[in-house]
């Protein structure tokens, strides 16, 4: 009964929150990442490094550069993560069976359903996200200058029209899919092995082991979808014409004139980026979970539901 006592408002309102909460830990990973992944390879020039990446950035734009973009990222998180994590908790709560919660592949089904659903609300602020923090990256006269979230949104709408806000969302909506299958239900999975080993108890260290292989998993399945996402969301066209034709068409280039590895460039800042957030989403979540169910619904001793 008390597992699924808090209402849904509360979980949306709790997923949207601790999405945001990290989020501000990790924007400057998230800009890096954005920034090696719209990088095109040139043939005989060095690989752009994280290291490389951001000491280019602190040195050319100032250090202040790395946290452009926070205001699309916590807009993203309030629209994306808000869906995927309510979602996924009201689900995971309705296919447990008195306490049994779902198994693996029922759990990445979840996964996949709540994902696709927060990419899809989430995908305007996304678009912006990708522009700002790519921007820096573009040359002096061909740079946006977007001054917030909510300036982009506007321009992106008036110069472009309305359904440049959804550009991309086909592979947003596919990433979010993989990344949501793999996420949450790899730090189920994980924290249930875990907490079966009897060596670690439930409390936020085994939140935070769970997350790390979480993140990892997540970061090898999710980055070919995410290279695709990025540069259609940051493109530009050339004459009327598309530097890219859709997801595929990216994936095709980018293998033909980088490389198949470059399908994980800026592996580094996006797993030192996904890692800590994935930790910090669940350990707010989990702890705010646990939290209302002690002091407003008098339930001591309840788990975070996930």
């Amino acid at each position: 009964m008390g597992e699924a006592s808090i209402p849904k408002p509360i979980k949306f309102l709790f997923g949207g929150t601790a999405g945001m909460a990290a989020t501000c830990f990790v924007q400057p990973l998230d800009l890096v990442k954005t920034r090696m992944q719209v990088s095109k390879g040139v043939e005989g020039a060095a690989k752009p490094s994280t290291f490389s990446v951001i000491s280019g950035i602190i040195k050319n734009e100032g250090i202040s550069t790395l946290y452009t973009g926070l205001s699309a990222g916590l807009l993203r998180q309030a629209t994306y993560t808000t869906t995927r994590l309510g979602i996924y908790t009201w689900l995971f709560e309705n296919f447990s069976t008195e306490g049994v919660p779902p198994g693996f592949f029922m759990k990445a089904a979840l996964g996949m359903t709540a994902g696709g659903a927060g990419a899809f609300v989430g995908t305007p602020a996304e678009v912006a996200l990708i522009r700002m923090t790519s921007d820096g990256s573009l040359p002096v006269d061909k740079r946006r200058n977007y001054s917030s979230v909510f300036n982009a949104l506007a321009r992106i709408y008036k110069e472009e029209g309305l359904t440049t806000l959804w550009r991309g969302a086909t592979p947003t909506i596919a990433r979010a899919m993989v990344v949501n299958a793999a996420q949450l239900a790899s730090y189920s999975q994980a924290k249930q092995i875990i907490l079966g080993t009897g060596y670690i108890q439930d409390g936020i260290f085994c939140h935070f082991v769970a997350s790390m292989i979480s993140g990892l998993i997540t970061t090898i399945a999710s980055m070919p979808v995410d290279i695709a996402k990025t540069r259609l969301q940051s493109m530009k066209y050339t004459d009327g014409v598309p530097e890219y034709k859709g997801a595929g068409d990216v994936l095709s280039k980018v293998i033909k004139k980088e490389g198949f590895f470059a399908l994980w460039k800026g592996f580094t800042p996006y797993y030192f980026r996904l890692g800590p957030h994935t930790v910090l989403t669940f350990i707010f979540l989990e702890q705010a979970n646990i939290a209302y169910k002690l002091h407003v619904l008098g339930i001591a001793g309840g788990s975070g539901g996930l």
